[in-house]
């Protein structure tokens, strides 16, 4: 099981004018998709309602094969992905980061059971884009920030795609789940290569010894209306991993369906939908959906929060504000929404007894408080 660690990046993170897979793929039928030749399965487009108004048209699935060996995950992300970059403003660079990195955000979530349970991806690279942050909730509502969002680099000479490993670069990846738990567990490994699905895969298997296979894949192209530089076409990933006891012929056979495969985006963009990919790669082992949710980017700051985050910066601090007489203003990373406090509201927040804040939305590793 030590060998199940093939990975599939996106290849088509690229920028400007992304190629739309109809060169490569067609339908015929009706319902069968064929990409180079190959045949994926009955495309089931009303197996999963479009069209839901709050989260838009992004769905996460969860299952298992191969009599109960396999458990996996996969999403389409296209909508929380685009939300992120108009939120943020990113550059193609950051688009691309990020929306992996909420992705991985939403497939994890499927690990969570209680409501408020919370998964967290931290990417602590030393790149240009600096520190990724995603947070998920056991209901995939997720939300996440890049430090530096215009942050840019040219194309990979090699192949013209957008160059995230350079934009991550080298540093460490954390995982931290609050599981209702007296702690959180907090799971470390290094940035083996900077390109998130690869670094995740190897944070199963180092740090949870959970063989797996990760994909995730961003396709950025040209804004259709011309009002921006670009949109996120599409977008989604998949978690696969391997139970113990499975057989080797299992993982061989697997390693090779997943290695030779088109990428999450190139699928998508013909027209497959992640229960459609799943069933394709476990095509004669028998998969069981066993759910199927709406998911999107949502953030839950709100003000008592960020007045709880602002009394948590201690009173010799909050008195220096005060004194100061220009009141303070906040800001959410997830989503920029900004709280102003006037001097007067301040002055009252002083005035209360201290107390232990609660909820305030406190990043997992300490640092500035966000919702």
């Amino acid at each position: 099981m030590e060998n199940f660690t093939e990975n599939r990046e996106n290849l088509d993170d690229v920028s400007g004018g992304a190629a739309t897979g109809a060169e490569e793929a067609g339908k015929t039928g009706g319902s069968t998709l064929i990409i180079g030749g190959k045949v994926f399965g009955d495309l089931d487009a009303g197996a999963l309602k479009r069209g839901n108004p709050l989260l838009a048209d992004d769905v996460l699935v969860t299952g298992i094969a191969a009599d109960g060996f396999v458990r996996f995950t996969a999403a389409e992300s296209t909508a929380t992905c685009e939300k992120a970059r108009i939120i943020h403003g990113t550059s193609a660079l950051a688009t691309a980061a990020l929306g992996r990195a909420l992705t991985a955000a939403a497939l994890l979530s499927s690990q969570l059971k209680n409501e408020t349970d919370s998964v967290s991806i931290q990417i602590n690279g030393k790149g240009p884009l600096g520190k990724i942050v995603t947070i998920s909730d056991v209901k995939a509502r997720v939300r996440g920030y890049v430090a530096n969002p215009k942050a840019e680099l040219p194309l990979r000479v090699s192949d013209g795609k957008i160059d995230v490993a350079a934009g991550v670069g080298k540093g460490f990846l954390q995982i931290i789940k609050d599981l209702s738990l007296k702690e959180p567990y907090i799971g470390t490994s290094a940035l083996v290569s900077g390109e998130i699905a690869e670094d995740l895969t190897y944070y199963f298997a180092a740090s949870e010894q959970v063989p797996s296979s990760v994909a995730l894949g961003v396709r950025i192209g040209p804004d259709p209306d011309g009002k921006e530089p670009f949109r996120v076409e599409k977008a989604g990933g998949f978690i696969i991993q391997l139970m113990p006891g499975a057989p080797d012929s299992l993982i061989d056979d697997l390693e090779k369906r997943i290695g030779g495969m088109p990428s999450v985006t190139t699928l998508l963009a013909a027209g497959a939908t992640a229960t459609d990919i799943v069933k394709d790669i476990f095509k004669g082992y028998s998969p069981e959906i066993q759910s199927s949710h709406w998911f999107g980017y949502v953030c839950g700051c709100s003000r008592g929060r960020m007045q709880a985050a602002l009394a948590a910066v201690g009173r010799k601090e909050l008195t220096e504000i005060y004194e100061d007489g220009h009141g303070a203003e906040l800001c959410c990373n997830f989503c920029n929404k900004k709280y102003f406090f006037s001097t007067e509201e301040i002055g009252e927040m002083l005035a209360r007894p201290p107390a232990k804040p609660e909820g305030t939305g406190e990043e997992p590793d300490g640092g500035t408080a966000e919702s």
